[in-house]
C-alpha cells in the first residue's frame, strides 16, 4: 500500500522525461530538419580571415577559411576565432540560420586543438549587443545579407576576404 504513493509521485516524471523539450530531448527536437555535420578540423592560424567588429572591442575576430560550409538544410557552419590582445584564443565552431536571423553554438575549442561538443546546444536570437557583435556582423555584413544566406562557402569567404558581402551594402542591412 505505501508504494502507491511513491509510485504516484515517480510516474509522471518518467513520463515528462520521455516528452519532447524536457532535458535532454530538448537538443534533438530542436535539430529536426538540420542535418548532422562532422567536426571540422581544428582552425590553423594560415586559414585565419579577420573581419572588423568594432573598434572598441578587446578582440580581433577570424573566420577559418577552412571550415565554412552551407549545408543543404541552409545552415551557414563555420569556425570562429577571438583572439584577445594578450594573445589568449576562444574558439568555437557555430552555425547560422539566415532565415530566422538564428545561430547555435556545436563546439568549442580546447587549448589541446581538440574540440567540445555542446550537450545543449539550441537555437538563439542573433542580437546586436556586446556578447553577440561577432555574430551579428557575420549575419549582416558576410554570411546572410538582406537576410539571405550565402549560396556557398565560396560566397562567404569571399565577402570576408573583401571585406563584406557586396549584397549587404545593396540591402542597407
Amino acid at each position: 500500500m505505501r508504494a502507491w504513493p511513491a509510485l504516484a509521485l515517480i510516474l509522471p516524471l518518467a513520463a515528462a522525461a520521455q516528452t519532447p523539450g524536457f532535458g535532454g530531448n530538448y537538443a534533438d527536437r530542436d535539430r529536426r530538419g538540420e542535418i548532422q555535420v562532422p567536426l571540422p578540423q581544428y582552425p590553423k592560424p594560415e586559414n585565419y580571415l579577420p573581419f572588423q567588429v568594432s573598434a572598441t572591442t578587446p578582440f580581433d575576430f577570424f573566420v577559418d577559411a577552412k571550415s565554412v560550409s552551407v549545408g543543404a538544410d541552409g545552415v551557414v557552419r563555420y569556425s570562429v576565432i577571438a583572439k584577445s590582445r594578450d594573445g589568449g584564443l576562444n574558439v568555437s565552431f557555430e552555425g547560422m540560420r539566415c532565415s530566422g536571423r538564428e545561430f547555435r553554438v556545436y563546439a568549442f575549442g580546447r587549448s589541446d586543438h581538440t574540440w567540445s561538443e555542446v550537450r545543449s546546444s539550441r537555437w538563439e536570437i542573433i542580437r546586436a549587443d556586446s556578447r553577440n557583435a561577432q555574430r551579428a556582423v557575420l549575419y549582416s555584413d558576410f554570411f546572410c545579407p538582406g537576410s539571405v544566406g550565402i549560396a556557398t562557402a565560396e560566397e562567404g569567404l569571399r565577402a570576408l576576404k573583401s571585406g563584406g558581402n557586396p549584397r549587404s551594402t545593396l540591402t542597407g542591412n
